[in-house]
């Protein structure tokens, strides 16, 4: 297939972009800053764009067969639109190329209300107050998926952490699986390229966990 990837220079999109030439796909890896990418390989394109630029984002989506999304902003109490701007201009981009497919990184903070359950500091600290902005415009994000025409597939990790290998990582349909808050990035990398011609999860937000 022929991938293109936002946030392709984030610590996930890199898994993903190996991951994904390592498969044989073609991957355009989008990034703001292309002449800091961090390695050539063949069959990979590195592109600049901003997401915040509709008519750029419409041009690097074109003439490809699937759109992987790992994008994302820091913690701030400053407004955040990123998520939903972009995501909306990554839609048009979709439509006009006549593409379907869209796997997409979120997290398990879009999970209305404060839930103890997810960890004090989680909830009450980064949830509810560092990043209520963030989340606020990430669940902007996700609705705009649930209202589109194409076959998304939302995955929400937990806290993120490093593995050297892929897991036995957990699925489960919402938020957190059986209690479990970590998500290994690698874990988060696998299960986004393996839905790129699985339909099980289609038009579904999913929770992927790293089991200890």
């Amino acid at each position: 297939m022929k991938l293109v990837l936002f946030g392709a220079s984030g610590p996930v999109g890199l898994l993903l972009t190996r991951l994904a030439l390592d498969d044989g796909h073609d991957v355009t890896a989008v990034t703001r800053r292309p002449e800091s990418f961090p390695f050539e390989a063949p069959r990979l394109t590195v592109a600049g764009c901003d997401l915040f630029d509709g008519d750029a984002v419409r041009g690097v989506i074109a003439g490809h067969d699937a759109v992987l999304s790992t994008f994302g902003v820091p913690y701030t109490l400053k407004p955040v639109s990123v998520y939903s701007v972009g995501m909306g201009h990554i839609l048009d981009g979709m439509r006009a190329a006549g593409i379907r497919r869209l796997i997409a990184v979120t997290s398990g903070g879009t999970k209305p209300g404060i839930d103890l359950g997810e960890g004090i500091f989680w909830s009450l600290v980064l949830k509810s107050f560092i990043g209520r902005t963030l989340y606020a415009d990430m669940r902007r994000m996700e609705q705009m998926l649930f209202e589109s025409d194409v076959d998304w597939i939302i995955a929400r990790p937990a806290q993120l952490i490093d593995t050297p290998t892929v897991t036995d990582y957990r699925c489960a349909e919402g938020y957190l699986v059986d209690g479990l808050t970590t998500t290994s990035r690698l874990d988060l990398a696998h299960f986004m390229l393996a839905q790129l011609d699985d339909e099980t999860w289609v038009g579904r937000g999913v929770a992927v966990a790293t089991t200890p």
